[in-house]
């Protein structure tokens, strides 16, 4: 089941892609593990997932050791005590949302001699109850993490509302387009390389796709 589910999906990215003119080649799955046990993380990986997340560094420490050789993205909130524990699980940090847990990151990371991928987490449905810093501050909070000697910002990320109104949907992912967009223009650094556009998951992904994400976050979709 987990084989065609996958295979569903890429034909979905493929068949959207089509349409719009872009390369499914460049998109990026990456499959959500948060309600998934190791055999069926292992399953996905064998049917071709070459990119996992989870949202829990506790789960990541659970799950990780006994999956296959894979990238690792922390997508969900991120304590800056946990920034030791993380940098041990995962290749990429998709939702670093404050100087404050970029620098946490930065010093483990010299600790640990290594240099740490991450995107920068955007609130652009401006939602109280999510994370993510807000839109008007992404631009001064980029040029001061790139200041960070061990810490490269590849990229944004954003949650969209739940909401059966899809054109709020693609507001939102429009909106960080957009974002990413004035980043490109108005910032630079040597750890700045802003190739990741990661937005849209199991209900909004092909909107996602429309609006420029070249990263899919897709869980339920996968392995339910």
């Amino acid at each position: 089941m987990i084989r065609d589910n996958i295979s569903g999906i890429l034909n979905k990215i493929a068949a959207v892609c089509q349409r719009i003119g872009r390369d499914p080649g460049e998109i990026v799955l990456v499959g959500v593990t948060k309600f998934a046990d190791i055999s069926e993380i292992n399953e996905a990986i064998e049917s071709g997932l070459k990119h996992i997340g989870e949202n829990k560094v506790q789960e990541a420490q659970r799950k990780f050791p006994s999956v296959g050789n894979v990238t690792r993205h922390m997508i969900g909130h991120l304590q800056t005590n946990k920034a030791k524990s993380a940098l041990e699980c995962f290749d990429l940090i998709q939702s670093v949302d404050s100087l404050k847990l970029a620098a946490a990151l930065d010093v483990q990371a010299a600790k640990q001699s290594r240099n740490v991928d991450i995107l920068l987490q955007v609130n652009t449905a401006e939602e109280d109850q999510k994370f993510g810093c807000a839109p008007g501050d992404a631009i001064a909070l980029v040029e001061e993490i790139v200041k960070l000697k061990g810490v490269r910002v590849t990229g944004l990320m954003t949650i969209a509302p739940q909401t059966q109104e899809a054109e709020v949907v693609r507001k939102c992912f429009a909106d960080l387009r957009f974002l990413s967009e004035k980043i490109r223009s108005q910032c630079s650094g040597d750890n700045l390389n802003m190739k990741y556009l990661s937005m849209g998951m199991t209900d909004d992904y092909e909107i996602a796709l429309e609006e420029g994400a070249n990263m899919v976050r897709i869980g339920r979709a996968i392995f339910q």
